[in-house]
């Protein structure tokens, strides 16, 4: 049985810009390749509404689970939320258990509750909070849409808290072999071993070091002893 499939949309002009370097995607492949989960597409858009909500519905449509970062913050630019839930067909407002956290954490700091930050309790009718230990204000689920932060400390916090609530399957294992060949002489046998182990994802890496030209070659799947068995064919074709 295939593994469950995701996506990720990193929402934000300031990853576009090459402002901020995103760090929340190689986190995230992470997480989900250990938890059975395949990772199948990632996008990047703009604070545009139609852009996000063009996305939303088309990854929405097309895997198990997506996931957003960024955008649910407490400034005007912060459109996520209201474009999942136009997405969605849903309305939005502040609502009362959102509120009621960001008012005891404002009011443990001694800060105000302010009209700008009361923006992140405004959530989509219908959706469940995604709790965030770090800075209170929630991220949330909706369909099979998890809405979360950008800032790195908190993305991983709520992806922390909601991974044990997915299904996932088999993890992936990786494993590889360094060949000290280019690749063009490599492509043609390593194609045949592609073909022989077709159920096995084969990936060529080159590189070249002090004027040495070689590839490592990058075999996974989900089952052990089917990769133990590729990687003593593969190394006996290039054991020459």
């Amino acid at each position: 049985m295939p593994n469950p499939t995701a996506a990720m949309l990193v929402i934000g002009d300031e990853i576009l810009s090459g402002r901020t370097r995103d760090a929340n995607m190689h986190y995230l492949a992470g997480q989900l390749t250990e938890a059975g989960i395949d990772l199948r597409e990632v996008r990047v858009v703009s604070d545009d509404s139609s852009a996000i909500v063009a996305a939303v519905k088309a990854l929405s449509a097309s895997y198990d689970t997506v996931f957003t970062s960024g955008g649910i913050g407490p400034t005007h630019d912060d459109i996520t939320a209201d474009c999942i839930a136009e997405a969605f067909g849903v309305h939005i407002d502040v609502r009362d258990d959102a509120r009621a956290l960001l008012a005891a954490h404002y009011a443990k700091t001694g800060s105000e509750l302010n009209t700008a930050r009361l923006r992140m309790a405004r959530i989509p009718d219908g959706a469940t909070l995604i709790d965030n230990p770090v800075s209170v204000a929630p991220g949330f689920k909706i369909g099979n849409v998890y809405v979360m932060a950008g800032v790195p400390s908190v993305f991983q916090a709520m992806v922390a808290s909601v991974l044990p609530t997915l299904t996932g399957g088999a993890p992936l294992i990786s494993r590889s072999l360094r060949v000290v060949r280019g690749e063009g002489d490599i492509a043609e046998p390593l194609g045949v071993f592609a073909t022989q182990f077709s159920d096995l994802s084969v990936g060529s890496y080159p590189f070249q070091k002090d004027g040495i030209y070689g590839a490592n070659i990058v075999v996974r799947g989900t089952d052990a002893a089917r990769l133990d068995s590729a990687m003593a064919t593969l190394e006996s074709i290039f054991a020459a």
